[in-house]
């Protein structure tokens, strides 16, 4: 097994020491375009191996795509990170030509792989991954939904003061601040609805608290996060490398799942080898739905802004 990370930033050098320590692969390669960026944290990273327990090899290179030959999972995080008072929407003119080069580079070399898409906005570049890269549909996974629902139960646990692993709950839609909905409805504290511990305010008030999750730590760290998002890809790649048949929200391709066609958006999957194989249908009730298709709309007009990028 081998596993390629793109992008040796923060997150991408987060993902790649999740994914090493948990030895899901015999070797990761961590591939960036600043010269020596990689290789130094590869290098770095595996030197903790003696240290932390792990026989994984890591890898690092400046560009060179030949030495991401033959990967079975491919992570891409590249492209410009958020800053203090961006949103993710706004990184799309830059991302998307990035986001596009860097598959297109990969597929050269590995075209069989497991594209998980990291970088922002990520429903759109899920969606540009997807129209652009010839893979089948079940192979493109944007991973947002895993991370939006992890902040999700963890305001959830900080609510109910009790341990995070107790909660439950996922968040659906779009991974913006706008356009994520948390399902504050079916999360349960082991198996007990949270509406019976918490009142409608509180609830609220975690959704809403869900929904900057991101652009909170943005303003407090000046920057992307990176811890939560490196775990969360990692959580997502072991479930693909050892067929485990999780579910998590994701953001995969809809025709015709929630009402909704053309798109690439969160919902319910089982993840395994194959990559994304199943969309759960949660039963949305009419509010919820309604909230789908409004997330709906505005990733769509997000992508309706690939048509006037040279790609």
């Amino acid at each position: 097994m081998k596993i390629t990370v793109v992008g040796a930033g923060a997150v991408g050098a987060t993902c790649a020491d999740n994914i090493a320590r948990r030895q899901l692969a015999q070797e990761v390669v961590l591939l960036d375009i600043k010269e020596g960026l990689s290789e130094g944290k590869a290098l770095d990273m595996f030197q903790t191996a003696t240290l932390c327990g792990f026989d994984t090899k890591i890898t690092g290179s400046t560009n060179d795509y030949a030495k991401t030959a033959g990967s079975d999972v491919v992570v891409i995080t590249s492209g410009l990170p958020r800053k203090p008072g961006m949103t993710r929407e706004d990184l799309i003119g830059t991302n998307a030509k990035i986001v596009k080069g860097v598959t297109d580079s990969i597929l050269q070399h590995s075209p069989d792989a497991i594209i998980i898409i990291v970088s922002n906005p990520m429903d759109t570049m899920t969606y540009l991954s997807l129209t652009t890269s010839g893979l089948a549909k079940n192979k493109i996974i944007g991973m947002g939904g895993i991370l939006d629902s992890a902040r999700f139960k963890t305001y959830l646990s900080l609510a109910l003061d009790c341990p995070p692993n107790d909660i439950h709950g996922a968040v659906i839609g779009g991974h913006g601040d706008t356009t994520m909905i948390p399902l504050t409805r079916l999360a349960t504290r082991n198996g007990v609805p949270v509406s019976q511990f918490l009142d409608e305010e509180t609830l609220k008030k975690v959704a809403a608290d869900t929904m900057v999750g991101g652009a909170t730590l943005t303003k407090l760290i000046g920057t992307s996060a990176w811890y939560a998002p490196g775990a969360a890809v990692a959580e997502l790649v072991e479930s693909i490398v050892r067929d485990q048949k999780h579910i998590f929200p994701c953001c995969v391709a809809l025709d015709g799942e929630y009402g909704q066609s053309d798109i690439c958006l969160g919902v319910p999957v089982v993840i395994g080898k194959n990559g994304w194989e199943a969309i759960i249908d949660y039963k949305l009730n009419e509010e919820e739905q309604a909230a789908f298709a409004k997330s709906a709309d505005a990733v769509r007009n997000m992508n309706d802004v690939l048509k006037t990028l040279e790609l």
